[in-house]
């Protein structure tokens, strides 16, 4: 008997690279920072090919619970999981299993985010039936590792160890360990060696599995899904999962689990991949005019050269003269930033945060 496979679309992130197009209300993962569909759109039709609308699994904050439903009605609204509040991912992959261990107690979990660009989706496809194949025989906890291209201080980076496995045309081996985001010197040097990965934040391992770990490695936590279980599915669920989640620490399933677990592998990824975390990305994912300026809605400019601009509104935007700016203009903010202090992006909402300048987020 097969193990039947769930996919669980983390979408709980608030985006604030991308202010003041995303606000706390409105993430990034639920706008079309990429053609006409959202990035949780793009999401759920990479992975349709591989699950039924059924076992699908999207969780997310209370507030964006009605916004995703509207954004995917072929999911059921009771397979979009509200937390009370973010707590990073630990609990929310805790929370999907044990709402998933009841469902299908003997089953597999696919687990990603909801801001990923992932190209051909053919070959995600491929990968993903690969891993819950692997994962299915030997109950491994499985990473997905994409090969740098570059020495990126944004992502954490696995260690891989030997070999372990072909399959499929695909390499497995074993994880050594777990980096955090390095600085740039020392990323290069992981490149160098050609044993480093970046964490793709992409996971697969058997839904019991990981729920057994979560009571090794976080007790506590693991007493609080213990408890959201046994309430599942009645009157007191939803006050059940408010009180649990009060008392849960805010902690990463890397801190968690994958840090201290044993029997970690991880498969070379054979896709493109983006987590689209930065306004870099518009440009990446999107055409350029023949002045070398990435523009999603309504614009004119003179002699305006490599600039991103983004116009969430209908009236007109104009440049003259400028080049190499970000430009992002809504209903009541405006950011004009050199694209090469964008990554200051986060910096300046938290510094709004603590003036008070709630309205605006």
């Amino acid at each position: 008997m097969t193990n039947p496979k769930y996919a669980v679309i983390m979408a709980g992130g608030s985006g604030t690279r991308f202010w003041p197009w995303s606000r706390e209300n409105t993430p990034k993962q639920l706008l079309k920072i990429i053609g006409e569909r959202s990035m949780l759109q793009h999401t759920i039709d990479r992975i349709s090919p591989a699950f039924k609308p059924e076992n699908i699994f999207v969780v997310t904050n209370k507030l964006h619970k009605e916004q995703l439903e509207r954004q995917t009605p072929q999911i059921p609204s009771v397979n979009i999981i509200a937390e009370p509040v973010g707590k990073d991912t630990a609990p929310c992959i805790g929370l999907a299993a044990t709402i998933i261990k009841k469902i299908a107690p003997n089953s597999i979990m696919v687990v990603m985010t909801a801001d990923h660009v992932i190209e051909p989706a053919s070959s995600f496809t491929k990968i993903i039936e690969t891993a819950v194949n692997i994962v299915s025989k030997n109950n491994s906890l499985l990473t997905v590792g994409i090969k740098p291209t570059e020495p990126s201080t944004s992502y954490g980076y696995i260690r891989r160890g030997k070999q372990v496995l072909k399959e499929n045309g695909f390499h497995i081996y074993e994880v050594a360990s777990f980096k955090e985001k390095p600085v740039k010197t020392t990323a290069q040097n992981f490149i160098n060696t050609g044993e480093y990965y970046w964490n793709s934040g992409i996971f697969v391992w058997q839904t019991s599995r990981i729920l057994e770990c979560l009571s090794q490695h976080t007790p506590k936590l693991a007493l609080g899904l213990e408890r959201i279980g046994a309430v599942l599915g009645t009157k007191s669920e939803w006050t059940t999962i408010e009180k649990e989640y009060q008392t849960f620490e805010k902690i990463s399933i890397d801190y968690a689990i994958l840090e201290k677990a044993k029997d970690i592998v991880v498969i070379e990824a054979d896709f493109n991949w983006d987590d689209i975390g930065s306004w870099y990305a518009i440009e990446r994912w999107n055409k350029k005019d023949s002045m070398g300026n990435t523009i999603l809605g309504t614009h004119h400019g003179i002699d305006t050269n490599s600039c991103i601009i983004v116009n969430n509104e209908q009236h007109l935007l104009t440049t003259i003269g400028v080049s190499d700016l970000l430009i992002v203009h809504t209903k009541d903010a405006t950011l004009i930033c050199n694209k090469q202090k964008a990554e200051q992006v986060k910096k300046l909402v938290e510094e709004l945060r603590q003036k008070g300048k709630q309205p605006y987020l």
